[in-house]
């Protein structure tokens, strides 16, 4: 139960014996104590964020998992609380045992869910819900350590000068909370796109401990017996010495972990400042692939049918100055290169490496046809929405919206109503937007609310789909695209019960046989 409790008149003794006997002055004692509070408070932000942010790379859907790990920790933290104040009399002590224990915890959970989603993320029964499992055991355990932290801090810092509970919590509670936000900004601009994901949390969790320690060593060493102090200081030493060896062999983890989750092809693995881009295979007769934070971007068993799919429907029309939305690849750009009367294809990638390994990287520039090479071909290293706001209307004839899928949660100001008007306006009056509007089997319902989308925005729509390799075996659909103008696209000439050509869906545009599109409605 939550005990009433009046606040005490300053001055007031209390009941387990009165201040402490600290090696420093009581203003100095304070400072240390709200100085502790501030650094605890930033390294726990950063656990947050870390599970957070991994379980968005591991499991997708950040915003399901930010919900799950934020209110998960937030009513840990309240039972934490609750049970702390059992180690009130031995504050000290008990918050000397919990920095350390956070620290280790809070520093290997980032390699322990990376660790379970690489080697048993493909065992498949009851364990694939093993990652998620984890990621709430760890959001529970740090939380429940990160509330016990209040109470035993308003109890050590009323030891070293009495004052009333509403001044010690303001005083307690800002430093947590500036600490707290000095955490929330350290994260993505400073920790993660230097350190990466799984050494930033092990170096919080070191800098969690160590003053953790010292706070604990350096200021109340006079509340613990001499045993208390070595069990504490060896605890402390061994929490730094297991992470500091991971911290050490974290490249050779990394190096095996990918190995395990993308097989042992791997020849790209590079942490840019937006995310991570591997590249698998594309030498010696094996398939060229890339993943962007973890998901498959590029196949390059199927990504012919994919962008041509995409690419050649839309390119039925005046195409003489085409846009094209992600697609740092090259491999769309390639599809309407094919085209004659192309003069200006502009590609909007906002991650500037993946345009860089377009160009750089041998399997993949050969793949694209080596289309940065092409004087008609143009970059701009910029967000997608944030451009098309800054086009005249009418200046493209067609835009190719080469996205990550729109069940991915980071992407969805790309798939909004907001962003279809801008893109809108961005046409000519006859002009065509090609999206690819996710996967249509099992669950239509985003490729539906793409669609619904459009119309929203203004466009006439045809939506379409990839038709199975073997109509006859009635394999799954694997892509959906919509074809969108503002005054109508071109039909998509098909037979639903066994798909034809793309080159006659979009008239003779000179596709591929190997496409095959039928209207989805």
């Amino acid at each position: 139960m939550i005990e009433p409790h009046a606040p005490a008149p300053p001055g007031t003794t209390p009941s387990w014996g009165g201040r402490a006997r600290l090696p420093v002055r009581p203003d100095t004692g304070r400072f240390l104590v709200l100085a502790g509070v501030f650094v605890c408070a930033a390294c726990g932000l950063v656990y947050e964020l870390e599970l957070v942010a991994l379980a968005s790379y591991l499991i997708g859907d950040s915003v399901t998992q930010a919900s799950v790990v934020l209110s998960v920790m937030v009513f840990a933290m309240g039972i934490g609380s609750l049970a702390a104040k059992r180690l009130r009399p031995r504050a000290a002590a008990g918050f000397g045992a919990i920095e350390a224990v956070l620290a280790l915890v809070g520093g290997c959970s980032a390699l322990a869910l990376y660790a379970v989603f690489a080697w048993t993320g493909d065992w498949g029964g009851p364990w694939a819900h093993a990652p998620r499992a984890l990621l709430v055991t760890f959001s529970l355990v740090i939380g429940l350590l990160i509330g016990a932290e209040v109470p035993l801090l308003m109890e050590l810092i009323q030891r070293i000068r009495r004052q009333d509970a509403g001044g010690a919590v303001a005083d307690l509670f800002a430093a947590d909370y500036v600490g707290a936000l000095v955490g929330g900004l350290a994260f993505p601009f400073l920790l993660l796109p230097l350190l990466g994901q799984l050494t930033s949390a092990l170096i919080t969790g070191g800098v969690n401990a160590v003053v953790g320690a010292a706070l604990v060593l350096g200021v109340f060493r006079a509340d613990l017996s001499p045993r208390a102090r070595r069990v504490l200081l060896a605890v402390n030493l061994a929490v730094l010495g297991v992470l500091a060896v991971a911290a050490v062999l974290v490249d050779d983890f990394e190096r095996a972990a990918r190995h395990a989750v993308y097989g042992q092809d791997v020849r790209v693995a590079v942490r840019t400042g937006t995310q991570e881009v591997v590249i698998t295979g594309g030498t010696g007769g094996r398939p060229l692939d890339l993943f962007l934070d973890g998901r498959l971007r590029v196949s390059g068993r199927d990504e012919g049918r994919y962008h041509e799919a995409l690419v050649h429907p839309a390119m039925n029309g005046g195409h003489a100055r085409v846009l094209i939305l992600g697609g740092g690849d090259g491999l769309a750009a390639r599809e309407v290169l094919r085209h004659p009367g192309v003069r200006r294809v502009d590609i909007v990638e906002s991650d500037p490496e993946v345009v860089r390994l377009a160009r750089e990287d041998p399997p993949l520039s050969r793949l694209n046809g080596y289309v940065y090479g092409d004087p008609r071909v143009r970059v701009r290293d910029s967000d997608a929405f944030h451009m098309l706001r800054s086009v005249p209307p009418g200046s493209y004839d067609v835009i190719v919206s080469d996205l990550p899928d729109p069940g991915v949660t980071d992407s969805a100001k790309l798939y909004s109503q907001e962003f279809y008007g801008l893109a809108r306006r961005a046409l000519t009056p006859n002009g065509r937007l090609a999206v690819h509007a996710g996967p249509v089997s099992p669950d239509p319902r985003v490729f539906r609310t793409v669609e619904a989308t459009l119309r929203a925005a203004g466009l006439r729509t045809t939506p379409y789909s990839l038709a199975p390799r073997d109509p006859a075996a009635g394999a799954p659909d694997d892509w959906g695209f919509v074809l969108a103008g503002r005054d109508g696209p071109p039909p998509l000439r098909a037979n639903p019960a066994a798909g034809v050509r793309a080159a006659e869906a979009s008239r003779g545009a000179g596709l591929p046989a190997s496409t095959l599109v039928h209207p989805r409605y």
